[in-house]
């Protein structure tokens, strides 16, 4: 079988860039180069696109790149060289801002390049703490109890009100952002304004929650027709942090125990991976997504959030659920290679041409 180019994108304006790139490296990695032969495309953090030869954080000196806007042949353009570059596959590992959102899904979709992930619609669902929540409530699936405010409106909002809504403490959260980045944990009315003004720093829609007290959960789901999913996992955060911050996530390798699997016991992990099979479906998420949810002390379990691009860095818990199911970093990647190009090649049954 010819071996198929997959250019793996990273980096992108967005404050989870130098996640983007720790992920990205570790597929650039583990990807198993007797199928696939993979071309890195760094975003800088200014927004410009550079042909890379390996996955870092340096842009100076890169041969830019441009869009070659043909739906015949798209693909890029090395400014420096006049090469042409066609990829066979597109792999997004763009977290957050302009990534994680549809919009450089909307980009490939219009050009009819295949790609690895969840399509517009679904992406820029998931991405909405806001619009995601509103969709897990009117699937009747658990979730927590939330306010919302745009930036217009913040003169209007009242932390008495939120009190007596949520309760204390309560969380603060930019409303489009992942990694914690914009989010807060509000325990007194001293507390408020600093939150407000970080949340709105970051996003113009900002989400209030009530605080759960409880475990912290993740299940990793996979698949299209018949998604599957992983056992739970658990993250067991240090009592040295309010949450589960960027700093916890990223910074502190002693900030938490991940638990592969979770324990619970059976029923719990059934209930757990049924939800998440429910959320994605809810949220149109294609190929691979990781859903966090809350275990409350009273056994409700709460769906938080889902990503469709989780993090592939060594901490990260998406290829940890999967590892512990017996698929490999390098079998996992080539799986969700194959279900894209799978779910590509069954779209083109579709037609967009109308003679009436």
């Amino acid at each position: 079988m010819a071996i198929k180019s997959i250019a793996i994108i990273f980096g992108g304006k967005s404050v989870e860039h130098q996640i983007s790139i720790n992920s990205a490296r570790n597929i650039f990695e583990y990807i198993d180069k007797s199928k696939f032969a993979p071309i890195p495309i760094g975003i800088s953090p200014k927004g410009d696109w550079f042909l890379k030869t390996t996955v870092d954080d340096t842009f100076e000196g890169c041969d830019p790149l441009a869009l070659i806007l043909s739906t015949q042949k798209p693909g890029f353009k090395n400014l420096a060289t006049n090469e042409v570059i066609t990829p066979d596959i597109i792999f997004p590992v763009l977290h957050g801002t302009d990534g994680e959102d549809g919009s450089i899904q909307g980009l490939l979709e219009a050009f009819e390049l295949p790609f690895v992930g969840t399509g517009v619609l679904g992406s820029a669902l998931s991405m909405s703490k806001l619009y995601s929540k509103k969709l897990l409530e009117s699937a009747n699936i658990p979730t927590s109890k939330f306010l919302t405010y745009t930036f217009s409106e913040k003169n209007t909002i009242d932390f008495d009100y939120l009190n007596a809504t949520l309760g204390l403490p309560f969380m603060v959260k930019a409303a489009n952002l992942g990694s914690s980045v914009g989010v807060a944990k509000v325990k007194s009315k001293d507390d408020f304004n600093k939150a407000l003004e970080e949340a709105f720093r970051f996003d113009n829609v900002v989400l209030f929650e009530e605080y759960i007290s409880g475990r912290e959960l993740e299940c990793s789901v996979m698949g299209n027709r018949e998604p599957i999913a992983s056992l739970p996992a658990e993250i067991v955060i240090s009592k040295d942090y309010e949450f589960y911050t960027y700093e916890a996530k990223y910074l502190d390798p002693n900030a938490v125990e991940l638990k592969v699997p979770a324990d619970v016991d059976d029923v719990v992990a059934k209930q757990i991976q049924h939800l998440s099979l429910r959320a994605y479906k809810a949220l149109g998420c294609e190929d691979f997504s990781r859903v966090d949810l809350f275990l409350k002390d009273n056994g409700e379990i709460l769906v938080n959030e889902i990503n469709t691009i989780p993090g592939f860095t060594n901490s990260s818990m998406f290829p940890m659920m999967w590892q512990e199911r017996g698929i490999s970093f390098t079998d996992l990647i080539t799986k969700l290679i194959d279900m894209a190009l799978t779910k590509y090649q069954e779209k083109q049954r579709v037609s967009n041409e109308y003679q009436p």
